[in-house]
């Protein structure tokens, strides 16, 4: 399920990370993270939301073999 994050909740959630806080106040509720990881973890999650066109793009390359191998000498088979 995807939530609709703000872009004052992405700011809180960064302020709080350079401040090294886990315990996040979204308007009328407060959020305790666990970890670090957990918030960097959502951090990406509302950058990807918030700035979709920032989003890395992977390509994909594909491996082509032309079936050339180098020659094996049978003797040590």
């Amino acid at each position: 399920m995807r939530m609709a994050y703000t872009i004052e909740q992405y700011q809180t959630l960064i302020a709080a990370i350079a401040k090294g806080i886990k315990s996040v106040a979204y308007g009328d509720k407060t959020v305790t993270y666990n970890s670090f990881s957990e918030m960097s973890a959502l951090k990406r999650a509302m950058e990807a939301e918030l700035y979709p066109e920032k989003a890395i793009r992977r390509r994909k390359l594909a491996v082509i073999d032309r079936g050339f191998f180098p020659q094996t000498n049978r003797r040590w088979q």
